[in-house]
């Protein structure tokens, strides 16, 4: 695909950081966009971004609110805007004290991002846009101010009628007196054309005949049945394996990490939010190979949009005795199929999306646990069969822990 012609006004090494990266998709999709709605997005990014207003300092705090909810600038997956972005930011952050980046965590936390992204760390342009490092160990934290109290509208006397007051309210008073006064005539009319024509029916009002006309209308077939309904079983859940390829800690949120997560899909990686930090160190969370639950509808973690889970292993005896990542069998690709074994799941596919009213993990999860050998499996609580938890390639198992809760 030729580059829009939005991208010829940037820096050349912006537009080369861009193009060959462009270049490098193996997939045949392109960084300018998937879909056409992706595509006018970028292209007005990329507009915006070669301005030259939107990466001066005085528009940070802008930017930061923009950027607070999310994890790229268009859509789930990095684009030429994002790269474009980062390249024109980075002579400003790479002179950035730490009490001024401090001050805009989400743009912090995305120029982090998009620097750590394996594409632009391996791009044969990285050496023009070196790494620049910072100290989020150290950052204040925020301090969070509770809500004031609501107040509490006053009633009016006992018995007494509220008054009136000036403008709205009483421009709602003769609103609803003129409504009753058309409902009025229209009753006198119909009054009227059924005395003329010498029945009893004559014009009803408007509401009584539309009520009537509902009344007759014959009853509608009765909907397909939906494809969560029934009994919740482990196959309605979606898991596959996962790669985080990048990740850091919330810059909102102490105990929580936010992950780039490769799920093999074209859109790229997910942002996942997972609340780990005090329980596994991030040294042993990079380039880790995973189970990740896929079909969640994606939550909002402290304003980072969250679109999968990370399936652990927690200890018998609680958290603090040890949470462990379920690991996939050696050999596994992102997005391999992760099922469970017996006939009546291995070939069914799993939902679009759980509907949360539904609580279908929330009902099947009680049933996940390791066995002795340390293997993930489900126990159906109503005949204690056994389900490996399993890909193609073997069984998914945790680290060391026996007989833990999965979730």
């Amino acid at each position: 695909m030729a580059a829009p012609a939005s991208l010829n006004p940037l820096p050349e090494n912006v537009k080369s950081l861009v193009l060959v990266l462009d270049a490098a998709k193996a997939d045949g999709s392109s960084i300018f966009g998937i879909s056409e709605k992706d595509k006018a997005d970028v292209s007005a990014w990329l507009e915006k971004i070669a301005a030259g207003d939107l990466v001066k300092p005085q528009s940070f705090d802008e930017l930061n609110t923009t950027l607070t909810p999310l994890t790229y600038l268009v859509s789930t997956y990095p684009t030429a805007a994002d790269l474009a972005l980062y390249a024109l930011l980075h002579p400003t952050f790479s002179q950035l004290q730490p009490e001024q980046y401090y001050t805009h965590p989400a743009l912090t936390r995305y120029f982090d991002h998009i620097q750590n992204l394996p594409a632009v760390r391996s791009s044969s342009s990285a050496s023009s846009f070196p790494l620049v490092t910072f100290d989020l160990e150290n950052a204040p934290k925020l301090e969070r101010k509770a809500d004031p109290p609501k107040e509490k509208k006053k009633k009016a006397a006992d018995g007494a009628p509220e008054p009136v007051k000036e403008g709205g309210s009483a421009k709602a008073v003769k609103e609803k007196a003129k409504k009753g006064a058309e409902a009025v005539k229209e009753a006198v009319q119909g009054a009227v054309a059924a005395v003329a024509s010498g029945s009893g029916e004559g014009k009803q009002p408007k509401e009584k005949k539309e009520k009537k006309e509902k009344k007759e209308k014959p009853a509608a077939a009765p909907k397909a049945a939906a494809e969560d309904s029934g009994e919740p079983v482990p196959s309605m859940i979606d898991l596959r394996v996962g790669h985080i390829v990048d990740i850091m800690k919330h810059p909102d949120a102490d105990g929580l990490y936010v992950e780039q997560i490769d799920f093999g899909e074209e859109t790229g990686p997910r942002t996942v939010v997972s609340g780990l930090v005090h329980y596994i160190p991030i040294e042993q969370m990079r380039d880790k190979y995973l189970v990740g639950v896929c079909n969640l509808k994606p939550a909002n973690m402290r304003g980072v949009k969250s679109f999968a889970m990370v399936l652990c292993a927690t200890s018998k005896d609680g958290k603090e005795a040890g949470i462990e990542l379920i690991q996939p069998p050696p050999g596994s690709k992102p997005g391999d199929r992760v099922y469970f074994e017996g006939s009546e799941f291995e070939g069914a596919t799993p939902l679009s999306q759980l509907n949360p009213k539904k609580k279908i993990f929330e009902t099947v999860q009680p049933g996940f646990t390791t066995l002795e050998t340390r293997e993930a499996a489900w126990v159906n609580p109503a005949t204690k069969s056994i389900h490996r938890i399993r890909t193609q390639a073997g069984i998914c198992l945790a680290p060391t822990l026996v007989g833990a809760s999965l979730s």
